[in-house]
């Protein structure tokens, strides 16, 4: 078994990002879950999950308990070791210093060295509500999102998404590297970059031209191969049935964007049965549920997720197949 560290404050979610690299995943306290198995390449591309570590076992939320599991675990292991201990969201209350002092008695009671610079091996313990995680780390998302921000780019417009959220969204498409994935409504070309960084093969549509040349100049800034991107209607795509492997798209939000050609409904209907005759999955994001379009366009809308950006804007996440 491992143990996930989740990033963010919607555990579901994270929960559902952390799918695409490991099995079997639950929540067992706040910002923590576990799973039968990692991919430690792919978790280190999630973004709302930080690390994954080999679960030495689960423990009550107190140092006497996590010390009695190292003391009685079977170790597999012999070197230097770190010990590293979080109080998740502040929820058990435990003293962390504390917790790593006493962990490392027991490692050292048990043969190992301490080294906190450079160790062999660094043990997690993470205590969260009255639960807690010991694991030996195995792998840890790499967390250059802010070499990104949207302002930092070369070209940029107000709403771009953060590329923390860009990501997520490429994970829960489910793409593997190779895998074409097409947003319809690239607008700066957020989604496309990470989809890029991640090793798939990014397609672009958008129907500003301005986006386009943005798009464009912004994706050969962080990408060695330039994606195919070209201006288009979302709801008539010029691409072939199954072209691709999955699509993305953060729809326009009513008064803040500006729609050329169709009503926003028009527009986002048109393109969930577009996106249904190319590819086999779909994320979708609105400022509103778009559940009931996605399933008059032939969708099965497998989850939903709502997600509270500022003040009264909410990002409604629609994952279909």
């Amino acid at each position: 078994m491992y143990g996930l560290e989740l990033a963010g404050e919607d555990d579901a979610f994270a929960a559902r990002e952390a799918a695409c690299a490991a099995t079997g995943v639950e929540v067992v306290a706040p910002g923590l879950a576990t799973a039968r198995g990692v991919d430690a390449d792919r978790l280190r591309s999630l973004a709302y999950t930080h690390r994954a570590s080999h679960l030495l076992g689960h423990a009550a939320a107190s140092v006497a308990d996590a010390r009695a599991l190292v003391e009685a675990a079977t170790m597999d292991r012999t070197g230097s070791v770190a010990v590293r201990a979080r109080d998740v969201r502040g929820t058990a209350g435990v003293d962390t210093r504390r917790a790593e002092r006493a962990l490392g008695s027991a490692l050292v009671d048990r043969g190992f060295t301490v080294d906190l610079d450079t160790p062999d091996h660094e043990l997690r313990a993470c205590f969260a509500g009255d639960t807690c995680l010991v694991g030996w780390l195995v792998s840890e998302s790499v967390r250059d999102y802010g070499d990104r921000r949207p302002t930092d780019r070369p070209f940029f417009q107000p709403g771009s998404m953060a590329p923390l959220d860009a990501r997520a969204l490429v994970n829960l498409a489910g793409v593997d590297p190779g895998d074409r994935l097409l947003d319809p409504m690239c607008g700066t070309g957020g989604v496309l970059i990470e989809a890029g960084l991640v090793g798939a093969r990014p397609v672009g549509i958008d129907a500003q031209r301005k986006m386009v040349r943005g798009a464009r100049e912004n994706c050969r800034a962080y990408l060695d191969t330039e994606p195919s991107i070209v201006r288009g209607d979302a709801t008539r795509l010029p691409l072939g049935d199954d072209a691709v492997s999955a699509v993305v798209f953060d729809a326009p939000y009513g008064r803040q964007s500006k729609i050329e050609r169709h009503t926003l409904a028009d527009l986002v209907g048109g393109a969930l049965t577009a996106a249904r005759r190319v590819a086999p999955r779909a994320v979708v994001v609105g400022d509103r549920s778009w559940s009931e379009a996605a399933r008059a366009a032939g969708w099965t809308v497998e989850a939903t997720f709502e997600r509270r950006v500022h003040g009264s804007l909410v990002r409604h996440v629609h994952l279909l197949r």
